[in-house]
């Protein structure tokens, strides 16, 4: 089969002279593409889940100093510790070959959907400092501030692959609409919610590394009492409230501030509403988890919760930013440059 018409480049330069490589990036790819953003999506979070299992289980030297392998055998002992730490690297390192893959795709397409392109490296990056972190840890005990960083880059690394699935759902499935410019101001608080939620995340991995968790024993006041100081245990725990309510506070702020503008950006208004619900709910499950003296499911739900919040307050900070529409046009003029005129 031969091609009358060259493929050529937008300098006019032909490559090579068989079939372009865009003639694979075909409708095949793109439902391809959105299936391992799903899958990646939902494997991330679940590891963020197993590593908080890890950490809630006292499970970290379940395998004891040996990574990859588990105490220098591929398979775990039949040991609950070393089945749950070991569980979470052959996830993580599965989720890993498929957020690898979902990168891979992503650049391929890139010229049809230039969005995805600067959510690459945050997706693969944070996928490699998360797993470095752990071989690290595992490797060369660490401070338990070190420690809680890794629940941090879990979030980063959740978020990359939610941000590349959202832009593949919106941009291929038609729904992509060029919207107004995000006001200045709830540009900036979206933003600023993500780094103040971000260090709530951090503080409450920090009660579990540090060992805190005797401290405020009752919520929402610290063992009866309204200000019980900022040292020892109870100084942890109460730091990580401080830092929740103040959270709690900015969302409602922002969520205030978006309804003014509800007429010409409602998705930013829709955002800021679901981040003061899942915000609430996290409050609710926190009292839960002081109640229930940290029980595993509990603590779970509360860590799934931060990351449904942090996920939320990503997506809002994505749509403040100026969307690069996808290149309908490019993906026609590259269907019609490979169609076949004849055999030979």
């Amino acid at each position: 089969m031969r091609f009358d018409k060259p493929f050529q480049d937008r300098h006019g330069i032909i490559p090579f002279s068989g079939p372009p490589r865009s003639k694979r990036d075909t409708p095949a790819m793109e439902q391809l593409l959105r299936r391992l953003s799903i899958l990646g999506t939902i494997g991330m979070f679940t590891v963020l889940l197993m590593g908080a299992t890890v950490t809630d289980t006292g499970s970290q030297t379940g395998c004891g100093r040996s990574w990859p392998l588990c105490h220098g055998n591929f398979l775990p002992a039949s040991v609950r510790a070393s089945v749950i730490e070991f569980s979470h690297r052959a996830v993580t390192g599965v989720i890993g070959i498929v957020i690898i893959a979902l990168a891979g795709l992503s650049i391929r397409i890139r010229h049809k959907y230039p969005a995805l392109l600067p959510l690459v490296p945050i997706m693969v990056g944070a996928l490699l400092l998360q797993s470095g972190m752990g071989a690290w840890a595992v490797k060369y005990p660490q401070s338990a501030a070190v420690l809680a960083l890794h629940f941090g880059f879990s979030l980063v690394a959740v978020a990359g692959v939610f941000l590349v699935m959202r832009v593949i759902d919106e941009q291929s499935s038609g729904r992509y609409v060029q919207k107004p410019p995000a006001p200045p101001l709830l540009k900036a608080l979206f933003w600023l919610s993500v780094i103040v939620v971000y260090v709530v995340a951090y503080s409450g991995a920090y009660i579990k590394h540090a060992k805190a968790e005797d401290g405020c024993r009752s919520w929402p006041l610290c063992d009866g009492h309204v200000w019980p100081g900022l040292s020892g245990d109870n100084g942890v725990i109460f730091m990580h409230r401080l830092a929740a309510f103040g959270s709690m506070l900015l969302l409602i702020g922002i969520a205030w501030y978006a309804y003014k503008y509800r007429a010409i950006r409602p998705d930013l208004f829709n955002v800021a509403l679901l981040a003061v619900l899942a915000v609430a709910c996290q409050a609710v499950v926190g009292g839960i988890v002081a109640a229930t003296n940290m029980q595993l499911i509990s603590t779970l739900l509360h860590a799934g919760l931060m990351a449904v919040l942090f996920l939320v307050l990503c997506e809002g900070c994505r749509l403040t930013v100026p969307q690069r529409a996808p290149n309908q046009a490019w993906s026609i003029n590259q269907q019609q440059a490979v169609a076949p005129q004849g055999a030979d």
